[in-house]
């Protein structure tokens, strides 16, 4: 509570009290908003003639342009009469008029008085004009269902009788409703008052929160009936149950100007960087996403499917961030990874920022490599001799916890998370402010010169500790690139496009997540793929479909690491079935438990305004029969590149095969999702013929064995697809059975290898999706209806499908054109995200995206195996 207020205090005129811009702050962001403003002395300055009260044009401009906005509502509640009110304010209909206190809500209102209060009315009507004409100067203002008495401008002698009089008459009758105001007493036979008011639109309305501005005595009813999130501000001098205040009208009006800008924000994302142009940090716990500019807007912890401690990338700048920039601003002169690292230099004249993920302590014994401490540390490094900026806003569980930042001689503890935080800045001087709400942000500028030409900063999470690291960062730094470089000179890379897909395969492996095993689809939750739209997605998970892809890609590269770690992963899954692999859930949390429920976080804004900001998939309960398709190819790669299948491989392929043999017939919710009915996909039913086709390839490969029943199987699966899938009127493969949409996933048809790529029927389907689904450089997924709202980019992996579909049908052309126009792209340092808008010329959709990058690297090896034949 603010105590200046209490005391009767008034802030300095011209200056907005800073509580009070933090209050604004938080009230800005509430998913329905109800702004509720008194009229005299509120909007327009107090006159001696009541019917020249005329709004400021900074209020109307404010009050105007916030009921435009979405989810927020303006009422005016005026002790005037609805009529006199409407026509002096002049105010737009979507702004909400409501008069006499509380007591008319629209223009009929005096149609609704019963006969009773009509008579009492009337008799008050009567009585009090006898006492205005008792009573030189005094006037009286008529409104449906009260009437008030105004003393303004009258002898203070003579106003105090009048009002004695009306105190000890008409406002003693059963009935009647007394409100004392500054120089009026209105009497009404309606027993209510602005807080009721505020109260029924707040219902009306399902305000999340209230924001009531006024400077009457009326306004005390209102402000008492505030709670929780909700603001009151008093104008002027006196004693108020508001928390905050305002000198004047003007003030208030630029408290409404402050609560519009910050709301356009909220609603529509402040200036949202490209997704594109994000780079990301990993270390095998983690990730973290990097802006051009080097601010850190995206980090959860402990784990990548854990709440974020940096959310700016989906809230804006309260959700958390951390930032470094010259202290007299300008745009980078490039942002790079160090080469076949995962390591960031952003680069301005005088100051370079290198940032990278500590890897965590690992020792060797005699079973292999294993984690001593599981905890991240963020590095950053700033070097040159200039002067730097740096601001400091964690926001733990995605902001929805208030921290308090505590200096010490080396940093800053981050105090109220559940997780210790430490921020190890040694020599750096902190300005620690409190943003409202216990929510606090260190500042601090250092020069790099009288620092010596560097400074280092360490985000160490699980720990207080700021104590000074025993080896030097430059050797920290070897310590954490070495390993990212041994691996990439470990690979097999293709010459087409050769550091494109060396950076893809960075980014798959920073993906995969060391302690499980398991496999990212993207890095975060809820980026859209649509700009303002609602298809936004949490896909920080492991989907057993595009893990698999994803180790598949880096086998292919020379890698086996990571799909070995993903089939164990997958094992514990099946083995938590309870012998019922066909019950697999499409998508785990990284440590291979089921999903909570997915949940919306309606304070967060969303990346560029699009909401809802999402936390879990409901696609966790779909049925998904293709997921099997993709882990039967991964265990096949593995087996022939390896040689030999291990035990728990063994037991996956059969758990596979069986799964498919019980359900490969039913309808499912196919691989995109869509929260409609199943169906009989036609991906599914190739990924369930794939499954046992590869299964097979296996067996005969690797076990000297055949197996009967698992030929009879796949034949009868094939059978049926072709059967069954083909679209006459189309001349295609199309959706799903009996269905003539066109779906790109369809162009499986062929490159599973169930069609070969000379068959017509798999040309015909070709040309089809190229005619349907594709745009310049982008292919979409279809154009059917799947029950959502909006629109959205073309699909990468969409793309690289039918880059390849180009090339198995003979068009190479065509494929090296469009793999050239899918790599253009591509954001400055490399990244993809999940989809692109040829219209706008900009990503949409999470990012990194594991599918566009495996995508990426499947046609670079394609190309370059036909560029050597």
């Amino acid at each position: 509570m603010n105590t200046t207020v209490r005391d009767g205090a008034t802030p300095a005129a011209g200056t907005l009290d800073p509580q009070l811009r933090a209050a604004i702050g938080r009230i800005a962001r509430v998913p329905q908003l109800l702004i509720a403003c008194d009229y005299d002395g509120t909007l327009a300055p107090i006159v001696e003639d009541p019917s020249k009260a005329v709004p400021l044009p900074e209020s109307v401009a404010a009050v105007r342009a916030l009921a435009s906005l979405p989810q927020t509502t303006v009422a005016v509640v005026s002790g005037r009469a609805l009529r006199d009110l409407a026509a002096l304010s002049r105010l737009p209909s979507e702004v909400h008029l409501v008069g006499s206190h509380g007591s008319e809500f629209d223009i009929g209102f005096v149609e609704r008085l019963s006969p009773e209060l009509i008579t009492v009315r009337t008799r008050l009507r009567d009585a009090l004009r006898e006492i205005a004409a008792a009573h030189p100067g005094v006037r009286l203002e008529r409104k449906p269902a009260s009437v008030a008495v105004h003393t303004r401008g009258v002898d203070p002698q003579i106003a105090a009788a009048a009002i004695e009089a009306v105190r000890g008459g008409p406002a003693t009758w059963d009935g009647v409703t007394v409100t004392q105001g500054k120089e009026v007493i209105e009497l009404s036979v309606v027993a209510t008052h602005k807080g009721t008011a505020v109260d029924q639109l707040r219902t009306q309305l399902s305000a999340s929160a209230v924001l009531f501005i006024g400077d009457d005595v009326t306004d005390e009813n209102a402000f008492g009936n505030l709670h929780g999130p909700d603001v009151g501000v008093k104008i002027g001098p006196g004693e108020t149950k508001a928390e905050y205040r305002v000198v004047e009208p003007i003030e208030a009006a630029r408290a409404l100007g402050l609560l519009l800008e910050t709301r356009r924000h909220w609603l529509f994302g402040e200036r949202a960087v490209p997704i594109e142009r994000h780079s990301m940090l990993a270390n095998g716990r983690t990730v973290a996403l990097l802006t051009p500019e080097a601010n850190v807007t995206w980090l959860c912890h402990p784990k990548p499917d854990s709440a974020a401690i940096f959310a700016d990338l989906v809230g804006g700048s309260p959700a958390g961030h951390f930032s470094v920039a010259p202290e007299r601003g300008g745009i980078p002169l490039g942002q790079r990874y160090r080469s076949n690292t995962m390591t960031v230099e952003t680069r301005w004249s005088g100051l370079t920022v290198t940032d990278w993920l500590d890897r965590p302590a690992r020792e060797t014994t005699p079973d292999g490599p294993t984690v001593v401490s599981g905890d991240s540390t963020l590095v950053r490094v700033l070097t040159g001799t200039g002067r730097a900026r740096l601001e400091f806003a964690p926001r733990p569980e995605f902001g929805q916890v208030a921290v308090q930042l505590q200096p010490t001689d080396d940093g800053l503890l981050v105090l109220g998370s559940n997780e210790p935080v430490a921020l190890y800045s040694p020599g750096v001087e902190w300005d620690v402010t409190d943003d409202g709400g216990g929510y606090e942000t260190a500042r601090a500028v250092v020069d790099l010169a009288a620092a010596g030409g560097q400074v280092v900063l360490e985000l160490r999470f699980g720990t207080h500790s700021v104590e000074h690291h025993r080896v030097p960062v430059h050797e920290r730094q070897a310590a954490a690139e070495q390993p990212w470089r041994d691996w990439v000179a470990s690979l097999r890379l293709p010459t087409t496009a050769r550091d494109l897909v060396a950076r893809s395969a960075l980014t798959l492996r920073g993906l995969c997540h060391e302690a499980t095993g398991s496999i990212l689809a993207a890095a975060t939750t809820s980026l859209p793929e649509e700009l303002g739209g609602v298809r936004n997605w949490d896909y920080r998970y492991c989907w057993l479909r595009d893990a698999a892809m994803t180790a598949r890609a880096l086998v292919d590269l020379g890698s086996t690491e990571e799909a070995e770690a993903l089939l164990r992963w997958v094992d514990g899954c099946i083995e938590r079935t309870g012998g019922h692999p066909e019950r697999l859930h499409p998508l785990y949390t990284v440590d291979g438990y089921e999903l909570g429920a997915e949940a919306v976080i309606d304070t967060l804004p969303g990346y560029a305004g699009s909401r809802p900001v999402r936390v879990g998939n409901l696609a966790n309960h779909q049925l998904q029969l293709d997921v099997f398709g993709p882990i039967a190819d991964l265990i096949a790669a593995v087996a022939d590149a390896r040689g030999t299948v291990r035990e728990d491989e063994w037991r996956v392929l059969e758990n596979m095969v069986e799964a498919v043999r019980r359900r490969w017939h039913e309808p499912d919710h196919g691989i995109w999702e869509a929260r409609l009915p199943p169906r009989h996909h036609i991906f599914s039913k190739v990924m369930c013929w794939m499954t046992v086709d590869r299964a097979l390839h296996v067996v005969r490969q690797h076990g000297g064995e055949d197996r009967p029943e698992w030929v009879e199987l796949r034949d009868r699966i094939a059978a049926n697809v072709l059967e069954h899938g083909w679209h006459a009127d189309v001349e295609a493969y199309s959706v799903a059975y009996g269905d003539d949409d066109m779906d790109a996933s369809s162009l499986w048809i062929g490159l599973s290898g169930l069609l070969p790529g000379d068959d017509p029927r798999f040309l015909s389907t070709v040309l089809r999706i190229e005619a349907d689904l594709r745009s310049g450089p982008v292919v979409y997924r279809y154009h059917w209806d799947d029950g959502l709202p909006g629109r959205e980019g073309g699909f990468h992996i969409c793309t690289a499908w039918l880059i390849e579909a180009y090339l198995r049908t003979g068009r190479r052309t065509d494929a090296e054109e469009l793999f050239a126009q899918m790599i253009d792209t591509a954001g400055p340092t490399g990244l993809l995200p999940e989809q692109y808008d040829p219209l706008a010329e900009r990503g949409l959709g999470n990012h990194p995206q594991a599918y566009s990058h495996l995508g990426l690297i499947r046609c670079a090896l394609l190309l370059d195996n036909m560029l050597k034949q």
